[in-house]
């Protein structure tokens, strides 16, 4: 396969600073060496440049940075749709999960263009479908689900002109168990396949990830991935913004991306709340590294 690693250093989606110091940490931790190690061309195409928080104010209290972030965002959509033309196969660091917008809009653009459908698997401790009008912080970073599901602003959510980017009956969100108490009603009543931990718990994670995958491949043309480390349990993932306990084991964070990888249906992975200043030994970015691989085919036979 090839492989272009995308760098989007985007922290103004949450209030916890270090997250733009994610992808440095997970390329560190030796992504591309990884990569290659399993075979695949890997083309590391920088970073984009974000504004820093200091160069501006936040504006809106509701939706804060959202000039900022939509810029960011569009220019991120830029450089995955001319990488999916180019027939590779992106990955985006982030960064705040915010970035998710411009993944989101550069898979999806080429797909509409054929006429065809994505679906998406959003790993992550929190649902992120958030908008400006039920957000408690109004960080950006809690919104970007929703976004792609075409709620929120038209700074995010129209970009390339068209929403929703994705369809909710289509995506799946796995690992929930931080959800705001207005976030859950938007959940409740959309077509989104959600599984929390509870779910895991009762139903076995493998049970949980067929489901998703069904729904992410009903007559799609494939999935996105979105993985935010959070979902893992912080003691195994302590380098992130908002950990919540409770989370996924090491060995089930491995056995989603196994599973994924089977489908051969992959149409683009991201990895985002990253944050090094807080973790032990780049533990976390070492993980995130180690999922990749299991996402990409790295197998133990």
């Amino acid at each position: 396969m090839n492989i272009r690693v995308l760098g989007i250093p985007l922290d103004l989606g949450q209030a916890r600073r270090g997250v733009d110091m994610g992808p440095s940490a997970v390329r560190a931790a030796g992504l591309n060496s990884v990569l290659r190690a399993l075979g695949h061309r890997v083309e590391d195409a920088g970073n984009i440049h974000v504004r820093i928080a200091e160069e501006q104010h936040f504006g809106d209290k509701r939706v804060k940075y959202l000039k900022e972030i939509a810029q960011t965002c569009r220019e991120a959509a830029d450089r995955v749709y001319q990488t999916v033309v180019d027939g590779w196969f992106p990955i985006s660091l982030g960064g705040d999960h915010s970035i998710a917008v411009g993944t989101h809009a550069g898979v999806s653009r080429l797909f509409r263009e054929r006429r065809q459908p994505i679906g998406c698997i959003w790993i992550d401790a929190h649902a992120d479908m958030n908008t400006p009008d039920t957000s408690p912080s109004g960080n950006i970073h809690g919104m970007p689900f929703a976004a792609s599901l075409g709620f929120g602003p038209k700074e995010l959510t129209r970009i390339f002109n068209f929403a929703p980017k994705l369809r909710a009956p289509n995506c799946a969100l796995v690992g929930l168990r931080d959800l705001d108490s207005r976030e859950r009603r938007s959940v409740k009543q959309s077509s989104v396949h959600a599984f929390t931990m509870r779910d895991i718990d009762e139903h076995g994670l493998r049970a949980v990830m067929e489901k998703s995958i069904a729904a992410a491949t009903n007559g799609t043309a494939g999935f996105v991935v979105s993985l935010d480390m959070d979902v893992v349990d912080p003691r195994e993932a302590p380098g992130v913004g908002t950990p919540v306990p409770g989370g996924i084991t090491f060995r089930e964070a491995h056995l989603i991306m196994e599973m994924i990888s089977d489908t051969k249906k992959m149409l683009a992975l991201e990895i985002v709340e990253v944050n090094p200043i807080i973790d032990v030994l780049n533990r976390t970015a070492a993980l995130a590294v180690g999922l990749a691989a299991s996402a990409l085919g790295k197998k133990i036979l």
